[in-house]
């Protein structure tokens, strides 16, 4: 029986996600088995401190193994903006569609839309933790893309692609993005251990 890791997101889209990469290790769980009313603490100035700042509420909270990430989208041209604050570039509340309609107003007349995507997975359990940071390049297209996603995928077209990551479906975006390589990492980083405890 595969141990149980709780992600400490209310994301659905990055539930569905981190699900298919880790169902060889893990039977994951989201938040709704907890009675969590609150909003997860993400007061960090990076991407790193948030995402074990909230690894480590849910881990100490509920006594449990907890997977966090937190992602962002940094552009060349915006001085590394949206980055920490890509969920709620728009401000509050969070919304997906007016982040991504800000995000290509300031772009506008811009000819540089280099960017890549970021996330860093912390892994929180028994007191201590591991973090992984995945990357991908790519560059904002002028115009939304593609039906599949959340987020920044409809405008963000990944390095060697011809397609956003909104016109690709779940599989294909998780065998190059962001939260993938990270994801990568971290089971890597599980493997090694089972090996250890094997020997």
């Amino acid at each position: 029986m595969l141990p149980i890791l709780y992600l400490a997101t209310q994301n659905k889209h990055k539930v569905e996600e981190l699900s298919a990469l880790l169902q060889d290790h893990f039977t994951v769980r989201d938040l709704s088995t907890f009675s969590l009313t609150e909003e997860i603490p993400e007061t960090g100035s990076t991407l790193a401190e948030n995402s074990l700042q909230k690894a480590r509420y849910i881990a100490e909270k509920f006594q449990v193994s907890c997977l966090a990430d937190d992602s962002g989208l940094e552009v060349d041209a915006l001085g590394g903006a949206p980055g920490v604050y890509s969920a709620r570039y728009a401000g509050e509340p969070k919304d997906d569609q007016a982040n991504l309609q800000l995000l290509l107003q300031n772009l506008l007349g811009i000819s540089d839309r280099n960017a890549r995507f970021v996330t860093v997975l912390t892994y929180y359990s028994e007191g201590s933790h591991h973090s992984f940071e995945g990357e991908i390049k790519g560059t904002i297209v002028e115009a939304p893309r593609g039906t599949q996603g959340f987020g920044y995928d409809p405008v963000f077209q990944p390095e060697n692609e011809e397609r956003t990551f909104a016109e690709m479906s779940l599989e294909e975006k998780n065998k190059i993005a962001h939260r993938a390589r990270a994801l990568e990492k971290f089971k890597n980083f599980l493997d090694e251990i089972q090996k250890c405890a094997d020997v």
